[in-house]
């Protein structure tokens, strides 16, 4: 389904913009500073039930955010901070980055929520890329922050396990059974089940072992989706293939 709606103003002009699946696309004219500046101040960031006070813009920015391309905060980005990515390089750990447009999580619509995750834009530098090479030859693991991270590298990924530096789209679900063949580790948030971004940790862990996680974190009350706790998983945890893995992480994307 694709309609067109209404055009907006905002310093510059969005000339034409599109509803596809849910998301949107929109062909803009003028200055690029302009229309950031127009978002910023005709926008509201997406606001949350479960925090008291209103969010404003600089509250949803994570400590070492790029670009502003994210509808809602990638949230696992709120545990990472400049003084954490010193101690990690400190340890040989080399952090790799990577732009990606993180989209939401639930809209409140169940026809909508069904169709989740949308499609997500994302960027991969040649300098990602041949740190994940550089990793895999030294034994290392790639540990991913954020889940659409992991989508990011999984949809550049090729079955010998190397990454496409570029542009592209994650039109991919990945749910249990879903077969990684980027990412090691993810540190993500706590996810309710029955969410898109807990379909994903099922990649990660096998079931059992996620009913175990789900029970652990609601009897000890962790908080969950945006602003709440965060998880770091191993793939195939308990597994004789992960036992029998190098255990020295040498690079996060």
């Amino acid at each position: 389904m694709s309609k067109s709606v209404t055009a907006l103003v905002l310093g510059a002009a969005i000339e034409r913009c599109s509803a596809t699946r849910g998301s949107w696309r929109s062909v803009s004219r003028g200055r690029r500073n302009a229309i950031w500046a127009g978002l910023a101040s005709h926008g509201k960031p997406i606001q949350y039930v479960h925090v008291p006070a209103p969010l404003a813009l600089r509250d949803v920015w994570t400590p070492i955010a790029g670009p502003p391309v994210a509808f809602e905060p990638p949230s696992a980005g709120f545990a990472v901070d400049w003084r954490s990515v010193v101690a990690m390089r400190a340890r040989g750990i080399v952090l790799a980055a990577l732009t990606h447009a993180a989209g939401i999580s639930s809209t409140g619509d169940t026809d909508l929520d069904n169709l989740l995750p949308f499609d997500e834009p994302y960027s991969i530098p040649a300098a990602t890329v041949d740190a994940i090479r550089v990793a895999r030859g030294r034994g290392g693991r790639v540990v991913a922050i954020g889940t659409t991270v992991v989508r990011a590298l999984e949809a550049a990924g090729a079955p010998d396990g190397s990454v496409r530096a570029g542009n592209g789209i994650a039109t991919g679900r990945i749910v249990a059974g879903t077969r990684l063949r980027i990412v090691d580790a993810l540190l993500t948030g706590a996810h309710e089940p029955g969410t898109s971004h807990h379909a994903l940790l099922g990649a990660f862990l096998d079931q059992t072992m996620l009913r175990r996680v789900d029970a652990e974190l609601a009897a000890n009350h962790y908080r969950t989706h945006e602003f709440g706790d965060s998880v770091l998983m191993e793939r195939g945890v308990g597994s004789r293939r992960f036992a029998d893995r190098p255990r020295r992480a040498e690079k996060i994307a």
